[in-house]
């Protein structure tokens, strides 16, 4: 057997076994791989350097809890935007920088960049992949552009407009449990809280035409969507459960996995039973009868979608698009709403002129009574909204990876492999929710009177 000097090492010949050959070819692609990771990262962190950092927290966990998702955490984050406006640098972890951009003018270059140079990072949207999928939220390429022209009819105006019913009793059931907590004596209210149950409540009947009553009683479904939440925004402050091996040991994340089988059964339940009912044939006169009877929803719409070639979603997509669908559109409208009663809290003048605005184009009708076309002679309203979206938008930031350099205004460097946060104004990107924000909020502040004089409080 042929002999191999091993002197460099500190040993002396050895017998050149096959498996001691595989075993030193993968020492060395190990040690390759080890150096190389180091190079570009220690070159990162000298091309990072141009870039402004708040003091540490810790020398290991670098940043890592300055910024919790709590208010505390939102002040803090405001102060950071205030002392580095165009943007700065956070540590999470001792490997790991993340650039935070806040000035339009250094936002423009990734903005501007195409899907391939500016990708989805999928190290914090990964989180969110169990439970969503291959929705649009998470999809890219050719397939988030297949769904997306799939999915554009179902925001068609002739099948909003019918939703409008929808979110006037979703809001009035809110009132009246709102009335009831005042008669009881209670002067505070968790105004987020409620308004989630009322925007989940909105969705469950026009995504699945589902009745859950989840504003009176508890829903299971509803609970198991409000933990996954608040589960994949606690992973994102643990950096070491980052990795799915070890987040499906603990705890946390086994009530995750369970939380995602129960939310998926409830999906795959309804779209089974809808595709037993669903025409093989006649499907215009289908959509026409369910358009007259007001019941046409995101499902149906999902069901009978086809691309340019014929070809219908799986019930996998359809999943996910639903899914999708009911976590970024009750958060986000939840969110919005909560902030412009905030925010008119704060200057009851205003309050007072948008309350006023609804009444006079009300006149005799009921609140209940609004339809889709009133919402556009609503103009002060209106603005407002859009101030409270500009000022504290549902979506503050959006997360990216780039695949290459990218090169700022003002001559700075994002290098390849650089994950970056973006601040991301709601006024053009989120305009779809405005329609949902605003005719769930014109009854707000119609019946708010009541409720003033009840002595309900923002807290």
């Amino acid at each position: 057997m042929p002999q191999l000097c091993l002197s460099w090492l500190g040993l002396g010949p050895v017998a050149a076994s096959p498996w001691l050959l595989l075993l030193l070819v993968g020492a060395s692609w190990l040690l390759a791989r080890v150096l190389a990771w180091t190079y570009t990262f220690y070159d990162n962190c000298r091309r990072l350097q141009c870039f402004p950092q708040p003091p540490k927290q810790n020398w290991f966990w670098g940043h890592q809890g300055l910024v919790t998702p709590t208010e505390e955490g939102m002040k803090t984050l405001t102060q950071l935007v205030t002392t580095y406006p165009q943007g700065f640098k956070l540590w999470l972890g001792p490997t790991f920088p993340l650039l935070i951009l806040c000035h339009p003018d250094i936002i423009r270059p990734i903005t501007s960049a195409s899907a391939a140079v500016a990708p989805k990072d999928m190290i914090f949207y990964g989180f969110l992949k169990p439970w969503l999928g291959d929705g649009l939220l998470l999809s890219g390429g050719d397939k988030w552009s297949r769904h997306r022209r799939m999915l554009t009819p179902a925001f068609h105006f002739n099948i909003l407009k019918p939703y409008m019913k929808i979110f006037n009793k979703s809001v009035n059931i809110m009132h009246d449990k709102w009335q009831r907590l005042a008669s009881e004596g209670s002067a505070r209210l968790d105004m987020f809280e409620h308004i989630s149950l009322m925007t989940l409540d909105s969705l469950q009947k026009c995504v699945f035409s589902f009745e859950s009553n989840c504003q009176e009683k508890p829903s299971e479904y509803i609970a198991a969507i409000l933990e996954l939440s608040a589960f994949v925004e606690k992973r994102n402050q643990q950096i070491l459960l980052h990795t799915d091996f070890l987040y499906y040991l603990t705890p946390d994340g086994q009530r995750f996995r369970r939380a995602c089988h129960l939310v998926h059964d409830f999906t795959d339940a309804v779209i089974q039973e809808r595709r037993r009912t669903l025409p093989t044939q006649g499907i215009d006169d289908f959509l026409k009868n369910k358009a007259k009877s007001k019941t046409l929803d995101f499902i149906d719409v999902l069901l009978l979608s086809k691309d340019e070639d014929g070809k219908e979603l799986s019930d996998e997509d359809i999943r996910a698009e639903a899914d999708t669908f009911m976590f970024e559109g009750h958060d986000t409208t939840a969110s919005g709403l909560s902030w412009v009663l905030y925010h008119l809290a704060k200057h009851p003048e205003y309050q007072e002129q948008c309350r006023q605005e609804v009444q006079e184009l009300l006149k005799d009708r009921e609140p209940i009574e609004i339809e889709w076309d009133d919402l556009a002679q609503l103009p002060f309203l209106t603005m407002c909204i859009k101030e409270s979206l500009r000022l504290h938008p549902p979506v503050p930031v959006i997360s990216r990876c780039c695949t290459q350099d990218i090169v700022l205004p003002d001559g700075r460097v994002i290098p390849k492999g650089a994950h970056s946060l973006r601040g991301r104004s709601l006024l053009g990107s989120k305009r779809e929710h405005q329609g949902e924000v605003t005719s769930g909020f014109y009854s707000l502040l119609g019946r708010a009177q009541k409720l003033h004089r009840a002595g309900v409080r923002h807290g």
